[in-house]
Order: structure tokens, then sequence, then C-alpha cells
């Protein structure tokens, strides 16, 4: 065996981390996100990643920006693919980074099964998905045991750009409903809602850019929703919440502190995550 088959027989091979970012706010990613940053050579990131996670990523690290939009995709998904076995296989260790889980509606599990096809050691850091950290901030709990026994996440955008969901299923009582990525079909998902049996009166939401100091809440019954969403100028990305539990919102969030010296307002407004009002 030659010298350079050796060589090419010890050559270490990268590990590929698929990391969550959270929702947005930075101090919301977990301890080893945080500390996987600091230590790696590249970062493979996605357009749902906050600035502020961004900001924490090794400054010698190399950045390459893989995001989606609607309409247009900075690379393919197998190219992704392929870029992580090709970064891994030169031995660079690499965070691949993705908006909230990678293992909801991140497409996480097909590159993770593109790595072990491949033999990448790879490893899958949990993140806070996009509707726990905005039941958090915007003061809608998922689940109520008065209001909702069962949560249920879907996506608003399938592969073939169409909306084909259980309607029936969704429209069940006693249970909230959270829609990725639907907001250019608002309209239909509202309305294939209510055609199948939810209230018209049902209470909703739209939460965008949850966690983030520019957290935008729309609050209003089922079949009004779009047009609220449409005056207010809502785009993506955002959530649609819908179910009972929204309503228990108005009770939660809690007005800006203000000082009462010379009836003023002052003092600092609490973050999106303490439930001030938006």
């Amino acid at each position: 065996m030659s010298s350079m088959d050796t060589q090419k027989l010890i050559q270490r091979i990268g590990t590929v981390y698929l990391v969550g970012a959270g929702p947005g706010d930075p101090e919301l990613l977990t301890l080893r996100a945080a500390r996987l940053l600091r230590e790696c050579s590249a970062v493979v990131y996605d357009n749902l990643v906050g600035q502020g996670v961004l900001d924490m990523i090794n400054k010698d690290a190399k950045r390459i920006y893989v995001g989606k939009e609607a309409g247009r995709h900075t690379l393919s998904q197998e190219k992704i693919n392929d870029l992580l076995v090709e970064l891994a296989t030169a031995g660079v260790d690499v965070v691949r980074l993705k908006g909230g889980h990678p293992f909801i509606f991140g497409r996480g599990g097909e590159e993770i099964e593109q790595l072990i096809e491949h033999g990448i050691p790879c490893e899958v850091v949990p993140g806070i998905t996009a509707a726990s950290g905005m039941s958090a901030c915007a003061g809608i709990p998922l689940t109520h045991r008065d209001f909702a026994q069962a949560c249920i996440f879907v996506t608003g955008h399938l592969q073939d750009g169409s909306v084909d969901l259980d309607w029936p299923t969704l429209a069940r009582p006693h249970q909230t409903i959270v829609v990725y990525m639907g907001i250019a079909a608002l309209a239909e998902i509202c309305h294939q809602l209510v055609r199948h049996g939810l209230p018209a009166s049902t209470p909703a939401a739209i939460v965008r850019h949850a966690t983030l100091p520019d957290q935008q809440v729309i609050v209003a019954a089922l079949d009004s929703l779009p047009a609220e969403a449409k005056a207010a100028g809502i785009t993506s990305p955002a959530l649609i919440i819908v179910g009972e539990v929204v309503s228990l919102r108005a009770r939660l969030i809690q007005p800006e502190r203000r000082t009462a010296s010379a009836g003023i307002p002052g003092g600092l407004p609490d973050k999106p995550c303490r439930l001030t009002c938006s």
C-alpha cells in the first residue's frame, strides 16, 4: 500500500451537528448549541436563523448560507445534503444550523439519512421549536385543561405547493392547531377548517417573529383572520394558531410597566418572553 493510500485511510472525517437555533432569541439556545457555535470550523445555516444567533458563531468559522424562501432556493435540498457530506469528508466539523428544532419541519431527517449513508458521524442538538417559543412569548398556551387536551403541528406548505391536509381531523374540538409556513395559504386554511366543522367564531391568531423584539401578534375570529392579517401587512415567517386557547392571551399578557411619577410612562418594557402587550 502506498503512503498516499495510507494517508487517505487515516484522514480524519469531520462530524456534522444538526443544531436547532430555536425561534429567534439567542438567549433561548441550548448551552450545547452555543458551545458548538463557538468551536465549529464551518456553519451551514438557513434563512430562519436569527441574526443574534449568527453573531455567536466563531469569527474564524466558514459561513455558508443555504436558505430557502418562497420561490427562491439558494441550493436544492439534494445539494445541501451533498455539501454536508463534502465538508465532513474533507475533515471539517460542521454545524448545520436550522431554525427551531431540526426534526420539526426542518428536513433534518433527510439530511441525517444522507450523512449516515455516507458513514459521516453526526449528532442532533435539539432546539426550541417555533410553536413553543410563540406560546411562551405571545401568552397562548398550547394546551389547557379547560380548552385543549391535544395540540397538532402541521405545515401549510407541502412539497407540491398544495395544502392537502386532513381537514376533518384538524376541525375536531378541544385541540390546538399550529400551522407552520402557512401564511400564503391562510385564506384556504381558514376556509377549510370552517367548512369541515370548526365554528367561524373560533379564536385564532398569527404570531410573526415570535420571541424577537419586533414580535407581532394578530388575534381574530377564524373567519376574519385573513382580512385582519392582510390589513396588518403580515408576511412570513409567522405561525397560525387556531383554538380556544387563543382566548387566554387577553388574561395572560401583562401591560408594560409604568412609573407613577408625574404620570409619565417610564421604566424599561419587558422583553417579549415576559408577556408584554404587543
